[in-house]
């Protein structure tokens, strides 16, 4: 049996709790939050979903949680700028950890829990579940295999609304040291899929404006990418969108094929076209699994349990959408195309774009 703590009882952790509850040989033994009431509920959310009253620890410093060796991995799902640390002290105490994205607001931050991870041998998974699901392994298995040929262009847009209330209901909401941007927050998931399916990026040329003066991170974004296969990338992302969310686009163009999926959960193909092959109506049937975030965990589970392999999402590939974004926002601000692999980044810098 697998046992895991969980650190930050806020919404998101509602997802990592169902998902757990349905691993038969996993268990959820402790919780921490700043609030205590939060961990009743996460408590009780994961008692009632799993079908078992088993006792679980609550910890209101999570330091205290980490000095306990009942616990083999660490969730963690705080807000951003306590990623890093949460995770480099799990790892020290010989916790594997479980990241909500983003990795971390830094470059270093990023690499050092990579190198921590392999130093003390515990495995690293950064939650970009969208990986996992059944229609993005399609897609991605349909490129890598050059059913498209040679892939020109990947397009991902995100056309979003996020009030001023969304950013006054919590202090850090909008601040890049504490939160990072909009596309850390809201526009990672699609830039991940995109960088992906199409390998690694070699170059970045961005540009952000931000209008709401509630908070410091940009409203719109806008990126050309170059991978290293010399395909090109597109990304255009905003949260002004009005009077709510259009939703989500991801669009790759290749020699022999085209393929592009949208909605508020990219599950509505827009176009499905490989040369040569007739209409796939199992990939129709794919689009209504969105079973992505169990299988994350499954996977996760599987990897320590055998120890054979690493995690589909570990801190390498989980840091590369990350280093995408920090490109972006370095290119913004020196106004030039900014190569990869970054030396350095933190998004504590963008504070100067509001000098």
């Amino acid at each position: 049996m697998t046992t895991f703590g969980l650190i930050g009882c806020g919404y998101i952790s509602k997802r990592h709790i169902q998902s757990l509850s349905k691993c038969p040989n996993a268990c959820l033994v402790a919780v921490s939050d700043i609030q205590e009431e939060r961990m009743k509920q996460a408590a009780s959310l994961y008692q009632e979903s799993a079908g078992e009253n088993s006792s679980i620890n609550h910890y209101g410093d999570y330091h205290h949680m980490m000095k306990d060796s009942s616990i083999d991995v660490i969730i963690i799902a705080t807000s951003s700028l306590l990623h890093a640390p949460i995770a480099k002290e799990a790892i020290e105490h010989g916790k594997h950890v479980i990241i909500e994205k983003p990795l971390a607001l830094s470059i270093k931050d990023a690499n050092d829990i990579i190198e921590w991870g392999k130093k003390h041998n515990r495995h690293v998974m950064v939650c970009h579940q969208m990986r996992f699901r059944p229609m993005m392994q399609k897609i991605k298995e349909v490129v890598t295999s050059g059913k498209i040929g040679k892939p020109y262009l990947g397009v991902a847009s995100m056309r979003i609304n996020r009030s001023e209330e969304y950013y006054t209901s919590a202090p850090w909401r909008g601040d890049w040291e504490k939160d990072g941007g909009m596309l850390i927050n809201q526009g990672i998931h699609v830039i991940d899929l995109l960088q992906w399916f199409l390998g690694d990026v070699k170059s970045v040329y961005g540009d952000i404006s931000r209008y709401l003066s509630v908070k410091e991170t940009e409203d719109v974004a806008l990126g050309v990418l170059t991978f290293e296969n010399e395909a090109k990338g597109i990304i255009e992302a905003n949260v002004i969108t009005q009077p709510n969310n259009i939703g989500y686009s991801l669009s790759i163009f290749g020699e022999k094929g085209t393929i592009s999926i949208e909605g508020s959960g990219l599950d509505i193909i827009t176009r499905w076209y490989v040369d040569g092959e007739e209409n796939d109506s199992d990939v129709n049937e794919l689009l209504n699994d969105h079973s992505e975030h169990l299988s994350m965990y499954q996977q996760f589970l599987e990897v320590i349990n055998t120890q054979i392999g690493t995690p589909l999402v570990n801190g390498t590939e989980g840091k590369k959408a990350l280093e995408t974004i920090f490109a972006l926002y370095q290119s913004a601000l020196e106004q030039k195309i900014v190569t990869l692999p970054l030396d350095h980044f933190s998004t504590a810098h963008m504070k100067r774009k509001g000098d």
